[in-house]
């Protein structure tokens, strides 16, 4: 009797370590996949929300605005952050073309806000258009900015006019609107003048620029805004 119970004992004890490192490796797997996309696990848990999946929902589209939204979103304090040049191809992980052919769908929902050359100060017809295409949610979730600049002067000039024109389509929104999750919403993306250059092609979408005022070193001294609702 007392070697079965000894058995039973030594068959329990052997079962414990082995149920816990079973358990912690399938954690460690979970959250190695967290940190390839980009994520902690409290984001990851923050970025699930109740959201459609419409039509231009593809898988592509869904990891970079996951990526944005948890790595080039915003900071607890309030203040704005986001993602650099230098990270924009790992938080997009394709080329220039392809980033931007991601929006095609979106075409009836973006706005490009255009900027004077080597400016980050919004006019009349900036502000217009940026509080018309943030007042048209339509039940959206996400609110996605992607500054650039044109391929005028140094690229380190460049990146920081890229940041300023992203840091004032925030601040304008900080005084417009009174929306107590916009802190949650937005996700912000400068590219200078390194990454996803935008062409001729996209001037037939709404624009703040003057209708003479499309080439692309016009159009790239911009911040392409759009409310996106995907199911993340």
């Amino acid at each position: 009797m007392s070697i079965a119970i000894r058995i039973a004992l030594g068959v329990v004890a052997g079962a414990i370590p082995l149920g816990l490192t079973t358990r912690w490796v399938s954690a460690a797997k979970d959250r190695l996949a967290q940190i390839e996309q980009g994520e902690t696990p409290e984001e990851a848990t923050v970025a699930t929300a109740a959201a459609a999946n419409e039509e231009y929902c593809t898988p592509a589209l869904k990891q970079v605005l996951r990526r944005v939204l948890l790595s080039c979103g915003l900071a607890a304090e309030g203040q704005a952050r986001g993602c650099q040049p230098v990270d924009a191809k790992n938080v997009a992980t394709m080329e220039g073309e392809d980033f931007n052919a991601l929006f095609l769908p979106l075409a009836d929902r973006v706005a490009i806000i255009q900027y004077d050359k080597d400016k980050a100060e919004l006019d009349e017809q900036d502000v217009a258009l940026l509080d018309q295409t943030f007042s048209d949610q339509r039940g959206a979730s996400w609110f996605f900015v992607v500054a650039r600049s044109s391929p005028d002067g140094s690229a380190e000039h460049n990146r920081e006019l890229s940041q300023e024109r992203a840091d004032a389509v925030m601040a304008h929104l900080r005084q417009r609107f009174d929306d107590p999750d916009l802190d949650k919403e937005v996700g912000l993306l400068w590219l200078g003048e390194e990454y996803a250059q935008l062409d001729e092609s996209f001037c037939s979408w709404r624009r703040s620029g003057a209708k003479d005022d499309c080439k692309p070193e016009h159009i790239n001294r911009s911040a392409f805004v759009a409310w996106i609702d995907c199911r993340l």
